[in-house]
């Protein structure tokens, strides 16, 4: 059967998701959410650079709230405080739709209780399902380290580090404000909850971190915060502006969960604005170790389809794609929060699928 997804919000990622509902067989498109005037009114396929398809572009939620729909693609940007989209998700559980998030959510178990209980609650009321899905958080960690363990007949420690080069992103308010590029790097501390971008990111990672630690059995007991900023030594002219000399051009967020009074899983995620060291794998892959019997080292990283000339980037296709191998799932889900199944792969179109709730 098709599902009938609204999906919400268009910048980079969420327009890459339009594309994919647009695209795929197994799904139809029937709303489209948007922040800005300058997409309102405009059919949805003109703002994903494909024919147009009928469904028009609105900012008033009480227009998605109508709508019948199996679920909802909610790709709204990331800005803190991480909870600020909160309120909007469970109306849209209360509605009756089902919401797979890029944002997180992929362990609801470690949220703070009034938090888990508020999703739970709007997720009865609506007979419908909350869940998390995406490439990091949602795939490389509470995934592929995971089941890169099937090999081992004992594990010590999973790692899993990320490094992103961010010199091409162009929005000033999202590269200095949001994520914390050009921070004074002697007066902030990047372990501190009150720097906004540390709350942003650990409300967002601890759980991913938690999540592999679950899945293998462990139960973490702490995690720890181990960021680290590092200082332009020169001027660095970028796509959003100019980072002068001393202020932060690189930042190294790390979680660590802590279980059996030793640090069993270890997730790094590195921002940079200079060319990674050397000795590092090169920007968009993951590495991944299993420090094990065996011990497992895995590199994974995408690549674009054969012949690719569109400007999407692999990792937002492959967020697209992690998402719309999601939808059912969720669809199918008992109504309130649920992890996205450990197993989790395209199947062809027409290929029998869970019944629906």
């Amino acid at each position: 059967m098709t599902l009938r997804v609204i999906q919400w919000a268009t910048g980079a990622m969420g327009r890459t998701c339009l594309q994919a509902v647009i695209d795929s067989p197994e799904t139809e498109l029937v709303g489209l959410y948007v922040y800005g005037d300058r997409k309102a009114g405009r059919d949805a396929g003109d703002i994903a650079r494909r024919d147009p398809v009928g469904v028009v572009a609105t900012r008033d939620i009480e227009d998605i709230l109508k709508l019948d729909a199996d679920v909802v693609i909610h790709a709204a940007r990331l800005d803190p405080p991480f909870e600020r989209h909160d309120e909007d998700i469970q109306r849209l559980l209360r509605s009756g739709k089902n919401v797979v998030s890029i944002n997180g959510g992929t362990n609801p178990d470690y949220w703070p209780k009034a938090r888990r209980d508020a999703f739970e609650a709007a997720g009865r009321e609506g007979n419908a399902t909350f869940m998390g899905a995406g490439l990091n958080p949602g795939f490389a960690a509470e995934k592929l380290a995971v089941l890169a363990t099937g090999v081992c007949s004992d594990v010590k420690r999973v790692s899993i580090h990320e490094i992103v080069d961010c010199r091409a992103v162009k929005s000033p308010e999202y590269v200095f404000d949001v994520i914390g590029f050009g921070a004074e790097v002697d007066t902030v501390d990047p372990n501190s909850p009150d720097w906004a971008p540390a709350g942003m990111m650990n409300a967002l990672f601890e759980e991913v971190t938690a999540c592999v630690a679950q899945r293998l059995g462990w139960t973490a007991e702490r995690v720890i915060k181990a960021h680290s900023l590092r200082p332009a030594r020169v001027a660095l002219e970028i796509a959003a502006g100019r980072i002068e000399p001393g202020r932060a051009a690189r930042i190294d967020w790390l979680w660590q969960a802590e279980a059996d009074g030793a640090v069993r899983v270890e997730l790094g995620v590195s921002w940079t604005m200079e060319p990674p060291d050397p000795a590092e794998a090169e920007p968009g892959l993951w590495s991944i170790r299993v420090d094990g019997t065996p011990s497992v080292a895995l590199s994974f990283g995408l690549e674009p389809p054969a012949g690719w000339t569109d400007r999407t980037t692999p990792e937002m296709l492959g967020v697209a794609g992690a998402v719309l191998n999601t939808l059912r799932h969720a669809v199918a889900a008992e109504p309130g929060i649920s992890q996205t199944p450990l197993t989790l792969a395209w199947q062809a179109p027409g290929a029998e699928r869970k019944a629906r709730k």
